[in-house]
């Protein structure tokens, strides 16, 4: 899963500075889950390494599926323990390049080369969770344990296709990202939804906000069709890593499961990961041009393929803001800014003293 690089600038010609030079920006690392790789990525036998929360991380998993997330750093004599600097798996384990110090899928030294493993010499890992094929990590700035969880995976059943997943890069904030879950506002103005109207209130239970819209996509999903789609969202947000948007398209007859994954990368960068699952579209109520004749398993993976395409050029759209937006702690709000003070109150417990 290859991320895409949007250009920052780092001072416009007004000598606005990018979001990691203000005084007045967010702390970068929100406590909380962020997404680390998709398990089919780790159970191919790779050793992944890569730059996430500030820290340099590997991960890889075993035969039976099992996760490390673990700091590259060998806690014997320091060597990094990424494949760019020699590590390898070998068995299930992680080998450290320098001197050849073994470590299991808990993080345990089990051998070296040349004495027994020496006691209680451990990497440093952090706790892991699987939701379908996207794997998870716990992030503390203060090396706290986890204070909350994650929710169920949906159920797993045979008419839902193989996740798709698209990941961009750009300079942000994991906050300001998971904002617009209740800044239904935006939805037309950026997007150009039409007839956005919530259903319900937000509701907040702990780590857990709710918000549920519907709307009118004036454009088609499919890109065929120039006509009204009329949508039901229903988005669950559990910390400023994790959304995951239930999806009801009502003209088609289309089910959606939408993940929307933030994790930051240095205090600047933020990789942004959609990941869509569509349920096998059988009897669809409104034709789908060009993909009607197809089978209905093959139809449901090509219609995946379009949506998700769909929902990132809405990202593109929203990055051009991200990426240049001064963040303000005290918004001079209207009434038409529904729920976003509300939103903000949440995000407090993600940043602990």
């Amino acid at each position: 899963m290859a991320a895409s690089t949007l250009p920052r600038t780092s001072q416009d010609k007004n000598g606005d500075c990018g979001v990691a030079d203000r005084a007045d920006a967010l702390f970068p690392f929100p406590e909380g889950w962020y997404f680390v790789a998709s398990l089919h990525s780790l159970t191919r036998g790779k050793l992944l390494e890569r730059q996430w929360l500030g820290q340099d991380i590997v991960a890889w998993s075993d035969d039976n599926g099992s996760v490390c997330v673990a700091q590259s750093t060998c806690p014997h004599m320091g060597s990094a323990l990424g494949p760019t600097v020699g590590g390898r798996l070998r068995d299930g384990c992680l080998v450290c390049p320098f001197h050849g110090f073994t470590y299991d899928i808990a993080g345990n030294c089990v051998a070296t080369p040349y004495a027994p493993p020496p006691k209680f010499l451990a990497l440093n890992t952090y706790a892991t969770r699987t939701i379908q094929d996207l794997v998870f990590a716990w992030w503390s700035a203060t090396g706290r344990p986890p204070q909350w969880h994650l929710p169920e995976a949906p159920p797993v059943e045979h008419d839902w296709c193989d996740l798709e997943v698209r990941t961009v890069r750009f300079a942000g904030h994991v906050q300001e990202i998971a904002e617009n879950s209740v800044d239904l506002a935006h939805l037309r103005y950026v997007h150009g939804y039409g007839n956005v109207q919530p259903v319900g209130s937000t509701t907040v239970d702990g780590s857990h906000l709710f918000v549920r819209f519907d709307f009118i996509r004036n454009r088609p999903i499919a890109g065929f069709v120039d006509s009204a789609y009329r949508v039901s969202a229903a988005a669950h947000v559990h910390g400023l890593g994790y959304s995951f948007v239930d999806i009801r398209e009502h003209s088609i007859g289309m089910d959606l499961r939408l993940w929307v994954l933030a994790t930051p990368v240095d205090g600047t960068l933020v990789d942004l990961s959609l990941a869509s699952q569509i349920r096998e579209i059988r009897r669809p109520k409104r034709l789908i041009v060009g993909l009607g004749f197809l089978p209905p398993g093959f139809r449901t993976r090509i219609m995946n393929k379009l949506v998700i395409s769909a929902q990132m050029k809405d990202v593109q759209q929203d990055v051009v803001i991200w990426q240049r937006r001064r963040y303000r702690p005290h918004p001079r709000l209207s009434r038409s800014d529904g729920d976003i003070g509300k939103y903000r109150r949440y995000c407090r417990q993600f940043y602990p003293q």
